[in-house]
């Protein structure tokens, strides 16, 4: 008696779940035409434009972070599902575009940064200038809503 009153409560949580997901789910992603769909694009997207977001739901704070990476809505998060998110600081890094990233470009980032925080351009970097790269602290949120 009490096993079925708990698959009947499994089963009434799951269905109002999914219904929710479904109603505001963006429409699937276009067919890749390339064989693989799993491969990652090679070249500038141009003037390619992604879905539109999605509207908002009463889906919870982990769920609205699940589906930001789960992009085709299979409720399965793939490797390049996973990985999408970082392309936009990969492009940056890859100046040639090339879609390959070499120790050159790779290196940049790090050498803008030196030159940055070398104040005196003796290529050598302080105690106190070496303090400047150091990452900014970021705003914590207040705990509760007081």
């Amino acid at each position: 008696m009490l096993g079925g009153l708990v698959l009947a409560g499994v089963g009434v949580f799951w269905w109002q779940g999914r219904a929710a997901i479904e109603t505001g789910a963006p429409p699937p992603a276009p067919a890749a035409p390339a064989n693989d769909p799993e491969k990652l694009p090679f070249a500038d997207p141009g003037t390619m434009q992604g879905l539109a977001p999605p509207e908002l739901t009463d889906l919870s704070r982990e769920e609205q972070r699940f589906f930001r990476y789960d992009r085709n809505r299979d409720r399965f998060i793939s490797r390049n599902e996973m990985l999408s998110s970082r392309t936009e600081a990969f492009r940056k890094l890859d100046k040639d575009g090339n879609n390959l990233l070499t120790f050159e470009e790779w290196a940049v980032a790090t050498v803008d940064r030196f030159e940055t925080a070398d104040a005196d351009r003796d290529a050598r970097l302080s105690t106190r200038e070496f303090a400047t790269t150091a990452p900014k602290p970021v705003a914590k949120k207040p705990a509760c809503k007081c």
